[in-house]
């Protein structure tokens, strides 16, 4: 996959992989992975996510692509490479009719965890079907994984590419994005799995932190995003959505506050910090439930408040 897209991919020289080239390489060859992705309507993208994981210098033992009701021919692509290779097998699902936020790609996932048939594996990883990366991305990010004991989720970080020119999501050091993200094992079973409800992949790491695992996105390794974040519902309902998910996740009212004052300066103005607001507020007035995990809410509400008082915290 030595493309124009893979040379802008690449590692770059202010960071460096834990591990010489070798001793990674060496590393990750021993590491036995499986991957679950819920996809819907990716006939665009999904062939090239493919493409990425054939050409990986370290393949997984085990793809388990769940088509979740797609109106396009993206259960057709997948069937015709898990046609090709026994170890990718397409799950189809009967379409519901409609995008269900943070719910429907874990109910998705959920489906395809029990379709694995391996049970030896040390990581699992959710990957979702509207990426690119290079071979030697999970060789790098399984040297990651040896080198600190700890590290319980991690994974690269998203870019996208216009004009040539490339740019990333803003996000906490702390958090990797749901698109892409990889489980030791050991923190997988401790946390139990995902919660099915808009921010599950902010309460997985919330919950590992709270039993000492370490979780942390990999500055160095990128994935190229084809389709902007959000881009499937549009700029306002994707920001209500995650003001709803910050709700769910049970953040704290003044920090939701701080965080929808901050927004006021990033586009689109005004109405990104509206929406957050909006999308967390009735929350409350439709009495959606939260996560109902009261001491894993209360640790990430003390993280909170540590953060916008200047003390340590999972936000560094």
């Amino acid at each position: 996959m030595k493309s124009s897209n893979s040379q802008l991919l690449g590692t770059q020289d202010t960071h460096e992989t834990p591990r010489s080239s070798n001793e990674a390489a060496a590393a990750a060859r021993i590491a036995r992975y499986v991957i679950i992705s819920p996809v819907r309507d990716e006939e665009v993208y999904v062939a090239k996510t493919i493409e990425s994981i054939l050409a990986q210098t370290v393949r997984p033992a085990e793809w388990i692509i769940v088509d979740d009701g797609s109106t396009d021919k993206t259960g057709q692509i997948i069937d015709d490479y898990a046609a090709k290779y026994p170890w990718i097998r397409a799950l189809h699902r009967t379409n519901r009719g409609f995008r269900k936020a943070g719910g429907g790609v874990v109910d998705a996932f959920n489906d395809g965890y029990r379709l694995l048939k391996s049970t030896d594996w040390e990581y699992i990883v959710k990957l979702d079907g509207d990426l690119s990366f290079d071979p030697d991305y999970f060789e790098k990010c399984f040297a990651y994984f040896e080198s600190e004991p700890r590290l319980g989720v991690g994974g690269g970080v998203m870019c996208y590419i216009s004009n040539g020119q490339k740019s990333f999501e803003s996000n906490p050091a702390f958090h990797v994005r749901g698109a892409t993200k990889i489980y030791k094992r050991e923190c997988w079973d401790a946390i139990g799995g995902f919660w099915p409800a808009p921010g599950w992949d902010t309460m997985d790491e919330v919950k590992a932190s709270m039993l000492g695992w370490t979780t942390r996105s990999f500055p160095d390794l990128h994935l190229l995003h084809h389709r902007y974040t959000g881009a499937a519902e549009g700029t306002w309902a994707n920001l209500v959505k995650n003001g709803r998910a910050n709700y769910v996740c049970g953040y704290h009212p003044i920090f939701m506050l701080v965080k929808c004052l901050r927004r006021l300066a990033v586009r689109p103005y005004l109405v990104g910090s509206a929406a957050l607001l909006y999308g967390f507020l009735t929350g409350y007035t439709k009495r959606i439930p939260q996560v109902n995990e009261p001491e894993t809410i209360k640790y990430l509400r003390k993280q909170q408040i540590a953060r916008l008082t200047g003390r340590d915290s999972i936000w560094k």
